[in-house]
């Protein structure tokens, strides 16, 4: 646990100034591009969207559950994985290269598959200029992503978390000095000429670029030589080729999934929530997630890892319950805190405080999902862990088409005037979190048949506790939002009262669970603290 608490105290602490620094990257992006009502702001979220999704392809699919055990196993090779490492990555690059040129040749296609038939021309135009300048981010993502897990399955956990600060540092003096030249914020889409989409899309991606290069100064603590190698016969890539099919078609029915809501999203472009505030209600929701489950639930997947691969099984069920137990103490009180504070939250997006509330009901059915997804993450990267790509692919595609239902009947409720535009965007969330807590069950049942005893007991248990304490502790913090002046008050003047008063409402939900967990001497609150107390100065 020792070990485990110092690397989740590590990628915690770069993940929270990463997602920190991301968030006042987006804050200064809303300030030159707008949010809600803003068809520029959804013109460049379809764009900057395109190759994140590829990197969500390449990475969530392929890297992680295809490189870290495959590497844990190569491990034991006489040359450490050497020769097994550099050809996988030979390989990587070649592919990479080939799918950056074809996706930025296919950007017009690409964007008018995710605009649908509702984009105008002007606003397909921009976009597509704005794709031309994001889709190289391909490249770079996918080595940031190659190099990042190959570091992660050698346990150097920092370098991969630490990187995006980087990233983000660059992109927010790039947006600032486009607001210096040309003011903001520019919503419309006939605002924007070639130089400033240039400076807009080239500033993300340079960003990307150098952080991706970063990776490159901490390859030499591997102990491995990377090298070219085109020799690819023969080392066992055709078994990572099987494993990373499943995955692909994996990711890429999810992909299919959020290219139907995005078509569905854009009859509400312009008019009031729509692709940008569903883009960054879903950020707000991935902090949480990303601080406390990728932080603590990393170094688990790397030690389960290392566990399947010795057929010690019952470890891998022990680590299964205790890194479940131990993510969904902080995850538990993580809902009610962005939950009690979820308009001034949103308000740090917006440009209006009569917009904010629009944002943040799709924050909170965005917030639905955040337990049954940190359960997943954990199921699913067992399964990986295994060498069982097959399974997720399965239940994935039962959640994709789950996701797309549910984006169809809400396209459907518009039509039939039960839902207004505005509340579009919410209604899809809303559908996409039933979907996704669906999808957990039957993962969570696919893995207990796997291997069985997956000590659910104890996870229910510990969700009761957390249950009894989250919950009078988002009302807590709900109360304190009203005596700041609820909707109407100072919290929602502006981006910088806001992020003030979600920090003070977050202080009293905090407050409230840990107290109420005490007087239930919750034994997950020694384990939290034990992980906590990593993050001290000198420890």
């Amino acid at each position: 646990m020792s070990s485990l608490g110092r690397a989740s105290a590590l990628i915690g602490a770069g993940t929270l100034i990463s997602r920190v620094t991301g968030l006042l990257r987006t804050i200064v992006l809303v300030g030159v591009i707008g949010s809600v009502g803003a068809g520029a702001a959804d013109a460049f979220a379809i764009a900057n969207q395109l190759p994140n999704n590829v990197f969500s392809l390449i990475s969530v699919g392929v890297l992680t559950a295809v490189i870290i055990p495959q590497i844990v196993k190569a491990t034991a090779d006489a040359d450490g994985g050497n020769a097994f490492i550099s050809k996988l990555f030979t390989l990587g690059t070649v592919v990479l290269v080939v799918i950056t040129g074809l996706a930025t040749i296919a950007s017009p296609w690409l964007v008018w598959l995710y605009a649908g038939k509702d984009g105008s021309a002007e606003f397909l135009a921009l976009a597509t200029a704005f794709a031309y300048w994001c889709m190289p981010q391909i490249l770079f993502y996918g080595l940031y992503a190659l190099l990042g897990e190959a570091l992660n399955a050698r346990r150097i956990f920092g370098p991969f978390t630490w990187a995006p600060v980087v990233n983000n540092l660059v992109s927010i003096v790039g947006f600032l000095i486009i607001g210096a030249l040309f003011g903001g914020p520019l919503t419309r889409v006939a605002d924007w000429t070639p130089g400033m989409i240039a400076a807009l899309g080239g500033t993300a991606t340079l960003g990307i670029l150098i952080q991706a290069g970063i990776l490159l100064i901490f390859w030499r603590r591997t102990g491995l030589a990377l090298r070219p190698d085109f020799r690819w016969r023969g080392v066992g890539l055709g078994n990572v080729g099987r494993l990373a099919g499943w995955t692909f078609l994996m990711a890429l029915a999810s992909l299919l999934a959020g290219l139907v809501q995005t078509q569905i999203l854009t009859q509400a472009s312009a008019i009031g929530a729509s692709v940008a505030t569903f883009q960054y209600a879903w950020l707000i929701f991935m902090l949480p997630y990303s601080v406390i489950v990728l932080s603590i639930g990393t170094p688990y997947f790397t030690q389960i890892s290392e566990h399947a691969a010795a057929g010690r099984d019952k470890e891998v069920r022990a680590d299964i319950a205790q890194s479940i137990r131990t993510l969904l103490f902080f995850i538990a009180v993580a809902v009610a805190a962005v939950a009690a504070a979820a308009i001034p939250a949103s308000r740090v997006f917006t440009n209006q405080a009569s917009h904010a509330v629009d944002a943040a009901l799709v924050l909170v059915c965005f917030l639905v999902c955040l337990v049954p997804l940190t359960i997943l993450f954990i199921v699913q990267r067992t399964f990986y862990a295994y060498g069982d790509t097959r399974t997720p692919f399965w239940f994935t595609l039962f959640q994709s088409g789950l996701v797309v239902l549910s984006a169809l009947v809400a396209q459907w409720l518009l039509a039939a005037d039960v839902i207004a535009v505005t509340s579009l965007a919410a209604t899809i969330a809303l559908g996409q979190s039933i979907a996704s807590t669906i999808q957990t069950v039957v993962a969570v049942w696919l893995l207990h048949r796997k291997i069985g005893g997956l000590q659910i007991g104890t996870w229910m248990r510990a969700i009761l506790r957390f249950a009894i304490a989250a919950v009078p502790a988002g009302v807590a913090g709900w109360g304190v939002f009203l005596l700041l002046g609820g909707p109407d008050g100072w919290t929602t003047a502006d981006k910088i009262q806001g992020a003030l008063g979600t920090c003070i409402i977050g202080l009293a939900v905090v407050v409230v669970y840990i107290g109420i967990l005490a007087l239930l001497r919750a034994p997950e609150l020694k384990t939290a603290g034990a992980m906590l107390r990593r993050f001290l100065p000198g420890r």
